[in-house]
């Protein structure tokens, strides 16, 4: 029993990221009617911008001390921060905190990218067939990964956690169980609050505000929202802003989890997918729903009990998990009828 506790808070993390990245893309599934390839070079992007502003933050002076003398007799370099130079024990703070504070740098960034990308590429294959969106939004993927790989290396990047989260919480006390039967690390439980968190807000802004319900009513009918004399394509364009925000607020938190590279956003892309698709193409709460169960399922299917019984199910089980749903329901869990019905 504590195996298989331990194994679903693994999915819910992990199914956190995949809910994150899937609301992203039912969205402007949902708003615009492209399928954006591109979407996963969005989340890297997101975990890049917690890299720069580590590097940002640990820029070094670096000061000869004629008093300290290096086995060669030279005088030994001290190596100091500038941040913490300029604002002492402020300066170390922002340094061990540099991964949620990356989130005051992705938000913006990040706004700006998906509106550059939807105003300058995206606009111009509204209308045309899925396949050409698919081709031009992964070649889009494939430059920004090369871009990323060309500035930062191909090799993972750590970003530790901060201290106060870097050790392991006794969740099973928290639940009722023994002492010591289930530790889980701290920040793996951040992200599955900071997740639904971020999909709480999200909904709440498309439920509550005026803003979210226009747009809500263009997912439906985009034809009529506009003879309404609403300007519907700008909001679509921040809605596209607002989904490459949610992307990369997945990304930046989940650095500490996964080592940023360059290829990371693929790894995620097709997880994601394959999401959007078992929960139902433009359900935002499918893409939820789904994100999660499929987490759940792909770390229950990790466990060695599991795997000696069905070798290598832990690689397969999400598709076949896809399988099993299209062919019962090939609208997906929660997709509105005839979305994806012949």
């Amino acid at each position: 029993m504590d195996a298989i506790l331990l194994q679903i808070l693994n999915g819910l993390d992990k199914g956190g990221a995949y809910a994150l990245i899937a609301l992203g893309l039912t969205i402007i599934f949902g708003t615009l009617g492209v399928v954006n390839f591109a979407h996963g070079a969005l989340f890297m992007m997101g975990a890049f911008c917690a890299v720069s502003i580590k590097a940002l933050f640990t820029l070094e002076k670096v000061v000869l001390d004629p008093t300290k003398l290096t086995a060669w007799g030279t005088p030994m370099e001290i190596r100091t921060p500038y941040i913490e130079s300029w604002f002492g024990d402020v300066g170390v703070w922002m340094i061990d905190y540099s991964v949620p504070l990356s989130i005051l740098l992705a938000i913006p960034v990040m706004l700006f990218i998906g509106v550059a990308m939807e105003r300058g590429l995206i606009r111009y294959f509204y209308k045309r067939p899925h396949a050409e969106q698919i081709l031009v939004t992964f070649g889009l993927a494939i430059v920004i990964q090369e871009l990323v790989k060309s500035q930062f290396g191909a090799n993972p990047i750590p970003q530790p956690a901060p201290d106060t989260a870097k050790g392991m919480l006794d969740f099973g006390v928290m639940i009722g169980f023994d002492a010591g039967n289930v530790v889980y690390p701290a920040w793996r439980l951040i992200y599955f609050l900071f997740s639904t968190l971020v999909i709480a807000g999200v909904f709440a802004f498309l439920q509550f505000t005026t803003f979210g319900m226009v747009v809500r009513a263009g997912m439906a009918d985009r034809e009529t929202v506009g003879l309404l004399g609403i300007d519907i394509d700008r909001k679509f364009t921040i809605v596209f802003g607002l989904a490459a925000v949610v992307a990369g607020l997945a990304g930046v938190m989940y650095t500490p989890i996964l080592s940023p590279d360059y290829h990371m956003g693929m790894d995620f892309l097709v997880l994601s997918f394959v999401v959007v698709v078992v929960g139902g193409m433009g359900s935002l709460g499918g893409a939820v729903v789904a994100g999660f169960l499929l987490g759940i399922l792909q770390s229950l299917a990790s466990m060695e009990e599991v795997k000696q019984i069905l070798p290598g199910i832990d690689q397969i089980i999400i598709y076949l998990i896809a399988v099993v749903v299209l062919l019962a329901r090939p609208r997906g869990l929660m997709g509105r009828k005839g979305m994806m019905e012949g």
